[in-house]
């Protein structure tokens, strides 16, 4: 199987991992740890453990638990599963106890893999039909597999509700790892950095399935430490990375440097996730020296929907980027695509598309216009085809019948040099209906007062979007893949 940026994966798993082993080299290096895995030890695994499952009688396209942090075993249990036709569950390691009681449940998963780190967990929520894998000794054929199956159960972060278990084909989740390959011009030689959770969409498609997609490999650490990262990127031999707005600002705010080595070496930098603030985008580029190349994803699109240019010529700052391996358009509530430079929903396309949410034939019709799947992002599109995210539906702030989306009063707050994080959100008010107030978090030296703050919002976007009240945090509230959730704030602060 190769990769070829024109045409969209052909094939299975199975397929791809057969191919890799077969080409031969490595797939996996564990900074932390030294470790390493081949393309082909990688694949015997896979098909040890493969017929292992299909010999206990799990079916084609059932639920397989996996709770494993990023690493080697993680990794192995990942492919394992794919590789014999299941459909894998990544149960999220930073959600609460409800959520992941839910997705255990909900997904009708017999057997789990998990981490001897998260076995209280686990036990503490499991459904008595959910058991820990244990190998029987037998084997038997593998399930015939085919592009149109199920491979990837993962359930959304949701803010609100119930969390949605998205379902990814053979071919979709595939299209994932094509669509980050394609848009990067990744090769054999390229070595990513798999910081992100792999729990989580960003992780899994971009940096696991583009490495197995263009043949290159990758580096995988547990998680994130800013005090960590850059000699990690060194001892792991890092072409190029991709982590989201959060990390970035604080790689920014940090003490380390990457070496001259390592710099060298770097291609780009990758954001994705949330929309990265024009300013820090701007700060980091001038003091690294590495280019930032603007993403969008969704667990329903398999990560990537949008992205910029690789060539930083072409790169708009601000921009989440253009469809590339996909479409997008921008589309009034009623489906219909509305004229260039006008703001609307972003809709997107192609065949990294899921199928479904598990289930939920309800949820599933509703986020579709047709062929075309809605974000639930607002956005405006360019006359040149690039994408600007202006707000989430959901996120936006009503006062006094005006429309103000948060992200607006986020970027005047970037402005100023000590804020790390920041987020605009919506508090009941009897006289507009809805105020805005904001939260941040502050580098550790900053001597900034809430008054400063507001006083800038107020210059940068005037007296009415102005925030009446800004609140100093320790930490803002963030989803599995770095995300800070704003729609949190409320209950945070407030108790509601």
């Amino acid at each position: 199987m190769r990769f070829d940026p024109n045409t969209p994966p052909m094939g299975t798993l199975r397929d791809w991992l057969d191919a890799r082993a077969e080409a031969g080299g490595t797939a996996f290096v564990f900074p932390e740890t030294g470790e390493s895995l081949s393309w082909e030890d990688l694949r015997s695994h896979a098909a040890e453990v493969a017929a292992d499952l299909t010999a206990q009688g799990i079916a084609k396209g059932e639920s397989v638990a996996v709770m494993h942090p990023n690493g080697l075993e993680g990794v192995k249990t990942l492919y394992a599963t794919l590789y014999g036709g299941f459909r894998v569950t990544m149960l999220n390691l930073a959600a609460g106890p409800d959520a992941l009681g839910y997705a255990m449940a909900h997904s009708e998963a017999r057997v789990a893999f998990v981490h001897e780190a998260q076995l209280e967990a686990f036990n503490a929520v499991r459904p008595e039909s959910l058991t820990i894998f244990e190998p029987c000794g037998k084997t038997a054929p593998l399930h015939d597999v085919t592009s149109t199956d199920d491979a990837l159960l993962m359930y959304t972060s949701g803010t609100t509700g119930r969390p949605k278990g998205v379902v990814h084909t053979q071919a979709s989740l595939l299209a994932g790892g094509w669509t980050v390959s394609a848009a990067h011009e990744l090769t054999p030689q390229d070595r990513g950095m798999g910081v992100l959770p792999f729990y989580h969409i960003n992780g899994l498609c971009v940096s696991v399935m583009g490495s197995l997609v263009s043949g290159g490999s990758l580096a995988m650490v547990s998680r994130f430490s800013a005090s960590n990262f850059w000699d990690q990127i060194e001892t792991g031999g890092v072409t190029w990375f991709s982590v989201v707005p959060t990390i970035i600002s604080h790689l920014l705010h940090g003490a380390s440097e990457p070496s001259a080595e390592a710099k060298a070496r770097l291609r780009f930098a990758r954001s994705a996730s949330s929309a990265l603030a024009v300013e820090t985008q701007r700060a980091f580029q001038d003091r690294f020296g590495l280019a930032i190349v603007e993403s969008l994803g969704l667990t329903e699109t398999a990560a990537q929907c949008l992205v910029n240019p690789l060539d930083p010529a072409r790169h708009k700052i601000g921009s989440a980027g253009m469809a590339i391996s996909n479409e997008a358009r921008i589309a009034d509530d009623t489906g219909r695509e509305v004229a260039r430079g006008t703001e609307g929903e972003i809709q997107i396309r192609g065949p990294n598309v899921m199928k479904e949410y598990l289930k939920n034939p309800e949820a599933t019709e509703g986020t579709f216009h047709g062929d075309w799947l809605r974000t639930g992002d607002l956005g405006r599109m360019d006359e040149d085809g690039y994408v600007f995210v202006t707000g989430r539906l959901k996120e936006l702030i009503i006062k006094g019948g005006e429309n103000i989306a948060p992200r607006e009063i986020d970027e005047a707050l970037y402005e100023h040099p000590d804020v790390v994080e920041a987020a605009a959100f919506a508090r009941p008010c009897k006289q507009y209906g809805e105020r805005v107030e904001a939260a941040v978090r502050l580098s550790e030296t900053s001597q900034a007062t809430a008054d400063e703050l507001r006083a800038l919002c107020e210059t940068r976007v005037g007296a009415f979007k102005a925030p009446e009240q800004v609140h100093i945090m320790d930490e803002l509230p963030k989803g599995p893949s770095g995300k800070i959730q704003r729609l949190y704030l409320n209950e945070l602060l407030y108790g509601g």
